[in-house]
């Protein structure tokens, strides 16, 4: 299937999603919520997906928030817009975040609005020395929305969301860095070959267990200690009795390298 603000492909069970608007700073307008909710469909579902890539088309911008040149022109329907796109990003940002296939940020210029939203989805990110990242809404009048204000204090504490939301600050790669908001700085020309070697590495690990990690650290903001223990519990117990928890364990003895399949 082929998209018109997105660009999607399968290779070697990694999948590339690619914000695909360049002219506009890959903002996102309606197209580009509708078919990222495709898309993230795609990716919970289809079991050949090991590991998926997120980033940005030309060497600009990751994705520079909503289209917000299309709010201007349609105000007297901003409110519907809003309701819209929205929800459509919301699914989108909520299938990525639970599904099995561990997805990265390559993170190659300005992430602002719902790009940096989408940073914080991604259950990792690395980023080019040139990369910016910068929340934006309060800018215009807006509030935040693609997940952001669930995901940033839980990776970069609530002070600094704060300051993020309230001042407009930008961050340079390397502050997003310090701040732990990614995981890696690689210089701009390295960045998709370092994404690659990631996401390859990724795509032949256990991704049911994957998935299973990334449920448990989803839980943790809600759960109790004894109910998240319980969790554990019960998780471990599920992926133990998986072909790939018994493959790992029997590398493990006969001290070979493990072959998973992701089941």
């Amino acid at each position: 299937m082929s998209y018109e603000a997105i660009t999607f492909d399968v290779r070697d069970n990694i999948a590339w999603i690619v914000f695909n608007r360049p002219k506009s700073l890959n903002a996102m307008n309606r197209t580009t919520m509708h078919e990222l909710y495709e898309v993230a469909n795609r990716c919970a579902t289809d079991k050949s997906i090991r590991a998926a890539v997120l980033t940005g088309a030309g060497d600009r911008a990751f994705c520079a928030g909503g289209d917000v040149a299309g709010f201007h022109a349609d105000q007297d329907n901003i409110a519907l817009r809003v309701h819209e796109g929205t929800t459509l990003l919301h699914a989108a940002a909520s299938r990525f975040a639970w599904m099995q296939a561990p997805l990265i940020a390559a993170v190659n210029g300005v992430a602002a609005g719902a790009g940096l939203s989408a940073v914080a989805w991604c259950d990792l990110a690395i980023a080019a020395d040139t990369a910016t990242f910068t929340s934006a809404y309060t800018k215009i009048g807006f509030t935040p929305d693609g997940s952001s204000t669930w995901f940033l204090p839980r990776i970069i504490g609530r002070r600094r969301a704060m300051e993020l939301y309230l001042t407009n600050r930008t961050l340079t790669a390397q502050e997003a860095l310090d701040w732990g908001l990614v995981n890696r700085v690689v210089p701009a020309a390295d960045l998709m070959t370092e994404v690659g070697n990631l996401a390859a590495q990724l795509a032949q690990g256990p991704t049911r267990t994957f998935g299973g990690v990334k449920k448990l650290l989803q839980m943790t903001s809600t759960d109790s200690l004894e109910s998240q223990m319980e969790l554990e519990t019960r998780t471990l117990a599920e992926m133990a009795a998986g072909a790939d928890s018994r493959e790992g364990v029997a590398a493990f003895v006969q001290k070979r390298k493990a072959i998973f399949t992701g089941v």
